[in-house]
């Protein structure tokens, strides 16, 4: 079995795409998940599989998704070592005083090429600032993640992929729950 992160974009976010996480826990073991467990109301969610291709599996859980609740949620599945590399590789990480409650990271469906950074057009969005690690986005707000036009709908534009953002607490608790069911 292998443990795969399912980060869920849009869901009961200003009363759209309202779902229970016990409804959605439910929905994905009837499906066939294993140990599955779920962190906020948010949309991360783990789950034990056979499959060990995470396009496949995110692919389920769509499918899964929009049977039982009847939503069109992009999904984006990750491992551990995606966790692990937020750590490792973000740079604003190693600045000093940095504020952790300004630190993001966005996840994308796909790894970005090398121009990536340059079709992000960040000048668009200054003060914010981006770092690119492979299938992440290390983001860093001047002011807030309310207060940005850096956003998913930002990166998914410009990249024309699928991504969904999630701020550092939350990396930190993820990566916790993931090693802590290895």
């Amino acid at each position: 079995m292998k443990t795969h992160l399912a980060l869920l974009r849009g869901i009961n976010v200003s009363g759209h795409n309202m779902m229970k996480m016990d409804t959605l826990k439910s929905a994905l073991e009837n499906y066939g998940f294993k140990n599955v467990e779920t962190y906020i109301q948010s949309g991360n969610v783990f789950v034990d599989t056979d499959e060990t291709n995470a396009a496949s599996v995110g692919f389920q859980i769509k499918q899964e998704i929009f049977k039982v609740f009847g939503y069109e949620v992009p999904v984006v599945v990750i491992g551990m070592s995606d966790l692990e590399a937020c750590f490792a590789n973000n740079a604003f990480l190693k600045a000093s005083n940095v504020d952790t409650k300004k630190l993001y990271v966005a996840f994308i469906s796909k790894e970005l090429s090398a121009g990536a950074m340059n079709d992000l057009k960040m000048s668009q969005v200054k003060p914010d600032e981006a770092q690119i690690d492979g299938n992440k986005i290390f983001i860093q707000y001047a002011i807030g993640a309310g207060k940005t036009r850096f956003d998913q709908k930002y990166i998914e534009k410009k990249l024309n992929v699928t991504a969904t953002i999630r701020n550092w607490n939350t990396v930190t608790k993820l990566l916790e729950m993931y090693k802590e069911r290895s």
